[in-house]
């Protein structure tokens, strides 16, 4: 029987190699599956029409399904061995979705420009490991998108596991200290100080002038394709709110007009893995009644839904992490912001709506990212890595040294750089060999999940 099934497969031209490629990419189907039902379905509650609109985004690139997929991503990269983890009893306070695109340029809360990490919805206690796996899987992927071979990949990788260990040496040493480390326009250099010297000349209105326009000598937001009008119910169940956030806003104005609310609009279209959950953009008057000049001073704060963060369904558990944040993950997201910058935005808030979480921050009219696709040049492209990895260092070290409520009674740096070892050149090749290994398998992942998000679509016979 056996020898008449391999002599049928062979007449019919398979043989054991597709045999075998079928029966893996079958299984591995089957776990992406799995896997985007359980958070999409059944934790985020995303209906049908919200998950087309996310796997539609998913499907355009290899690096567009890793964004919106770290959910899969933890999945792999918990169960492989690692031998530079910290301590499961010493953690680091992570950013949680670490990626060439989560780097921008804005104006920090004093008013400065900075380069920095522009999301922390994710941030959660882990690892500082995960982060850079899954930064140097990203800067591998987008290598790819500009034509660069392997050792070309591997060297993008190296240059930033290197910055960020040189710096990450420099903070253990006390040689720079991270509560007040930043990459602003005296320290940048590269394709990241032009990007800030370009934004030095943009006027504060710029972002107004955007995205809103003026009715009836009343500014209001301009609807297009991603900024539309809310519902009555929504636009009620966010007024209702409002007093939440003017109590926990960073801020603190002698006048109430300055959070008196003008417009809102619901946002679509930004992001990848937060497709689906709420968004706001919310007009506020930000100015003292005797100000004067009303209209451009207005400011323009972003609302934005948040659920658990995806690391945390994957790392071990702490108690002490969740007592801290109260349960609310809006103000989790905003604690992990002010924990890793030392000048946070001064409208960081929280609310709730229901049983929904919120955190607010100011959309400001300076952010910013690098055009990745404009990094021509090898040495353009490291000189932009080197900065996200000391960027990436300061996260880590600072997350721990002046929050207020204290969570980690010990100095990440130093727990970072024992983990790491001295040999620093195995410490980039082990993780730049299993990022292009994994970059690999999101590419084959990615092919498959095209297979699988257009099956979903077709209508049931």
């Amino acid at each position: 029987m056996k020898g008449e099934t391999v002599r049928m497969n062979h007449l019919s031209g398979e043989t054991l190699t597709d045999r075998v490629r079928h029966t893996r990419d079958k299984l591995r189907k089957m776990t992406l599956a799995a896997v985007f039902d359980e958070f999409d379905d059944k934790l985020m509650g995303l209906d049908r029409k919200k998950r087309a609109v996310k796997y539609r985004k998913m499907a355009e690139t290899p690096f567009s399904f890793f964004r919106g997929s770290a959910y899969l991503f933890y999945f792999d990269v918990t169960r492989a061995w690692f031998p530079y983890h910290t301590s499961p009893e010493r953690p680091t306070w992570i950013q949680g979705d670490l990626h060439m695109e989560n780097f921008g340029a804005f104006r920090s809360g004093s008013g400065k420009l900075v380069y920095d990490v522009n999301d922390f919805d994710e941030g959660y206690l882990g690892s500082y490991l995960y982060d850079l796996l899954r930064m140097s899987v990203s800067i591998a992927l987008v290598a790819r998108t500009k034509g660069l071979d392997k050792p070309a990949q591997a060297s993008a990788i190296r240059a930033y596991l290197e910055a960020y260990g040189s710096q990450m040496r420099r903070f253990a040493k006390r040689k720079d200290d991270p509560r007040e480390f930043a990459i602003d326009e005296e320290t940048a250099a590269g394709p990241v100080r032009k990007l800030l010297r370009k934004l030095r000349k943009r006027q504060d209105n710029h972002l107004l002038e955007k995205v809103t326009a003026m009715m009836q000598h009343q500014r209001q937001f301009a609807e297009t394709d991603e900024l539309v009008s809310p519902t009555a119910e929504e636009q009620e169940t966010l007024l209702a709110a409002w007093p939440q956030y003017t109590e926990t806003a960073e801020t603190r104005e002698a006048h109430g007009v300055h959070f008196q609310i003008k417009d809102i609009a619901v946002k679509h279209g930004s992001g990848t893995a937060s497709l689906g959950l709420d968004r706001f953009y919310v007009l506020i008057e930000a100015t003292a009644a005797e100000a004067g000049a009303i209209d451009t001073d207005d400011a323009v704060l972003e609302v934005k839904e948040v659920r658990t963060p995806i690391p945390a369904y994957f790392m071990p558990y702490e108690e002490e992490f969740w007592t801290l944040f109260g349960g609310h993950q809006g103000r989790r997201v905003v604690l992990t912001q002010r924990a890793m910058h030392h000048e946070a935005d001064r409208y960081l808030g929280t609310l709730s709506i229901g049983d929904r979480q919120f955190y607010v921050r100011e959309r400001s009219p300076y952010k910013k990212r690098l055009k990745l696709d404009a990094l021509e040049t090898t040495d353009e492209l490291h000189a932009v890595l080197e900065a996200m990895g000391r960027l990436t260092a300061k996260l880590h070290a600072r997350a721990d040294a002046d929050v207020q409520e204290g969570l980690l009674g010990y100095h990440s740096e130093d727990e970072i750089v024992r983990a790491m070892g001295e040999d620093e050149a195995a410490f980039c090749a082990t993780v730049g060999n299993w990022a292009l290994s994994y970059a690999d398998q999101t590419e084959r992942d990615h092919a498959l999940f095209a297979q699988w998000s257009a099956a979903r679509r077709k209508p049931k016979p």
